[in-house]
C-alpha cells in the first residue's frame, strides 16, 4: 500500500483521540464549573493512547500486506519474463534450423546444376562433332549431283531449259483432265462451306463486339434525408403530392420503406424527370403547388438538352456522321425507351458495331452498315404517337427529318422482314438486330417461362427412342443429348441430332438459335488378375 495512506489513516486516528479528549474535557468543565475531574481525563488519556496503539498496528498490518503484494507482482512478473525468454529462444533455435535447412537445400542446388553443366557441355560437344560430320557429306552430296546433272545432259543432248520445258508440256497435258476435276470440286466445296463461313463471320462480330446487358425496371427510387420529409412531400390533405403526379404524370409511392420514395410509370422520360424534379424539390426544401410547378418546368427544359446530348453521343460512340438535330433528339430519347426490358438505345449501338464488324468482314461499307444499324429502331421512339409500327414510322420520321439514303431507309422500314429485301445491308441490320436481342441476359422472361421453356427442349429429345437423358444448358441456348450405345449406332447419332433439330424448329418458338449436341460412348471394362 502507500505510505501515504498509511501516515493519513495514524493521522485520522490521533485526530479521533484528540477530539475524544476535548468532548469529554469539555462535559466534565460544564459539570463542575470549570474545574477538570483528574479521572475523566485519565480516561481519556488512556482512551486516546488506546486508540493511537490500534492505528499503529493497522498501519503495520497494512505496510505488511502491501509488502506481501509487492513481492507477489515481482515474483509474477518475474515468472512472465522468464517465459518470454524462453520463447524468444524457442524462435531463435527454429530460425537457425531453417537456415540450417535452407543452406543444405542450396548446396544441393549448386551441385545439381554443376552436373547438369557439364552433361550440357558432352552435349554440346557431341553436336558439334556431328554437325562437321553432315557438312562434309552435303558437300559431297552436292558434288554428286552436279557430276550426274552434267553426265545426264550429255546423254540427251539437251539443256536444262529444253529439258524444263519438254517436261511441263508434258504435266500440263497429262494434268489437264486432272485439274479441271479440282476445280469441280472446290466449286462443290466452296458452296458447301458458304453456310459455314457466313455463321463464323457472325461469330466472330459476335465475339468482337461483347456488351453487357441489364434490365430496366419501371420504378426509381428517391433517397430523403429523413422520414419527415414524406409529409412535405404528401402536404396538406395531400396537395403536394397531387400537384407534383399532375404535373410529372407518374405515381408517387410513399410508404412505410425507410430512407426512400418511390415514383413509378412506363414512360421512362416522365420518371427519371419526375425523379431528377423530386430531388431537386427536397433539396431545395421549399415544397408547395407552385414550386413544384415551376420546378418540373425547369427539368422538363433541361431533359430535352439532355436527350440531345444523349443522341449526340450515341452517334459519336458509334463514329458516324451527325444527322440532323431531330433524329438526334429521336435518338435520346431512345435511352428511356426498353423492349422487353432491354434499353433500345443500348440495342441499337450494339447493332451499329455488329452490322459494321460483318460489313467489314464482307468488304461492304463499314460506315453505311454502322449507320443503317444505330437508325433501325428509331421509330420507337415515337410509334406510341403515329400510326403504324416502329418500322414503318421510324422509316417517315428518318425521311422527313433529312435522312436520304436509301440503304438507311430500306434498313429502317424491312429489317423486321415487312417489306421484300432486297438490300444487303437490311440482311446486316436484321442478323446484328436478332444477334443483339437473342444474347443471354439482354431481354428479361419470368422464371416460371424460362422453366418451362427448358423442360420444353429436353421433352422434344427425349421423344426419341435412341435418348437415354437431355440436358437444356447455357440459358436454354445449347442442348445435350446422351444416346444409348445399345439403341443406337454412331450413324444413329447423327441422324438423331438433325431430327432433334428439326424437331424443335418445328415445335417451339425461341430467340437466336439452339445448338444440338448428341454423345454416345461405349464404355468396355475388364480386369486382368
Amino acid at each position: 500500500m502507500d505510505p501515504m495512506v498509511v501516515v493519513a489513516v495514524i493521522f485520522a486516528a490521533v485526530l479521533a483521540a484528540v477530539g475524544v479528549t476535548y468532548l469529554v474535557t469539555r462535559k466534565m468543565g460544564a459539570n463542575a464549573a470549570g474545574v477538570i475531574d483528574a479521572e475523566a481525563l485519565r480516561l481519556a488519556t488512556e482512551k486516546k493512547n488506546h486508540i493511537v496503539v490500534e492505528a499503529q498496528r493497522d498501519a503495520e498490518r497494512i505496510i505488511k500486506d502491501a509488502e506481501l503484494r509487492a513481492k507477489e507482482d515481482a515474483f509474477k512478473k518475474r515468472e512472465e519474463l522468464t517465459k518470454d525468454v524462453e520463447r524468444l529462444r524457442n524462435e531463435l533455435r527454429d530460425t537457425e534450423r531453417k537456415l540450417e535447412k535452407r543452406e543444405h537445400s542450396l548446396e544441393d542446388r549448386h551441385n545439381d546444376l554443376g552436373s547438369k553443366e557439364k552433361a550440357a557441355d558432352a552435349q554440346l560437344k557431341k553436336l558439334t562433332e556431328r554437325k562437321e560430320v553432315l557438312d562434309k557429306k552435303t558437300k559431297e552430296l552436292d558434288q554428286i549431283l552436279a557430276d550426274e546433272t552434267k553426265r545426264l545432259h550429255e546423254i540427251t543432248g539437251l539443256s536444262r531449259d529444253n529439258a524444263e520445258k519438254l517436261l511441263m508440256d508434258r504435266l500440263e497435258r497429262e494434268m489437264a483432265d486432272e485439274v479441271a476435276q479440282k476445280i469441280h470440286r472446290s466449286m462443290e466445296q466452296i458452296k458447301s462451306t458458304c453456310e459455314t463461313k457466313a455463321r463464323e463471320m457472325i461469330a466472330t462480330a459476335i465475339q468482337r463486339c461483347a456488351a453487357n446487358h441489364c434490365a430496366d425496371t419501371t420504378t426509381s427510387t428517391v433517397d430523403i434525408p429523413s422520414d419527415d420529409v414524406k409529409g412535405r412531400i404528401i402536404g396538406r390533405e395531400g396537395r403536394n403530392i397531387r400537384t407534383f403526379e399532375k404535373c410529372t404524370g407518374v405515381d408517387v409511392i410513399v410508404d412505410d420503406t425507410p430512407g426512400v420514395v418511390i415514383v413509378s410509370a412506363f414512360d421512362n422520360v416522365r420518371r427519371e424527370i419526375a425523379r431528377i424534379s423530386l430531388t431537386k424539390l427536397i433539396q431545395d426544401g421549399r415544397i408547395h403547388p407552385t414550386r413544384i410547378e415551376e420546378v418540373v418546368a425547369e427539368t422538363q427544359a433541361e431533359m430535352e438538352q439532355t436527350i440531345l446530348d444523349v443522341g449526340r453521343n450515341a452517334v459519336m460512340e458509334v463514329d458516324i456522321s451527325l444527322p440532323s438535330e431531330n433524329i438526334l433528339k429521336l435518338l435520346g430519347r431512345l435511352k428511356y425507351r426498353t423492349s422487353y426490358s432491354q434499353n433500345v438505345l443500348q440495342h441499337s449501338i450494339e447493332v451499329a458495331h455488329l452490322a459494321g464488324l460483318m460489313a467489314g468482314e464482307m468488304g461492304m461499307n463499314v460506315t453505311l452498315a454502322k449507320r443503317c444499324g444505330l437508325l433501325h429502331d428509331i421509330g420507337k421512339a415515337a410509334d406510341h404517337e403515329m400510326e403504324g409500327g416502329h418500322p414503318k414510322v421510324g422509316a417517315e420520321l428518318a425521311k422527313r427529318y433529312g435522312e436520304t439514303s436509301k440503304e438507311v431507309l430500306h434498313a429502317i422500314i424491312g429489317h423486321h422482314d415487312d417489306i421484300t429485301v432486297d438490300n444487303l445491308y437490311t440482311v446486316l441490320v436484321a442478323s446484328a438486330d436478332a444477334i443483339s436481342a437473342g444474347r443471354p441476359g439482354a431481354r428479361r422472361e419470368s422464371l416460371e417461362r424460362y422453366v418451362k421453356r427448358l423442360e420444353n427442349l429436353e421433352a422434344v429429345a427425349c421423344g426419341f427412342p435412341e435418348v437415354e437423358q437431355a440436358f437444356a444448358i447455357q440459358a436454354g441456348r445449347e442442348l445435350r443429348v446422351i444416346a444409348s450405345s445399345n439403341r443406337s449406332t454412331d450413324a444413329d447419332a447423327l441422324r438423331v441430332c438433325r431430327e432433334i433439330a428439326r424437331a424443335i424448329e418445328q415445335q417451339l418458338d425461341y430467340p437466336g438459335e439452339i445448338k444440338v449436341t448428341v454423345i454416345r460412348e461405349t464404355r468396355s471394362t475388364e480386369y486382368a488378375r
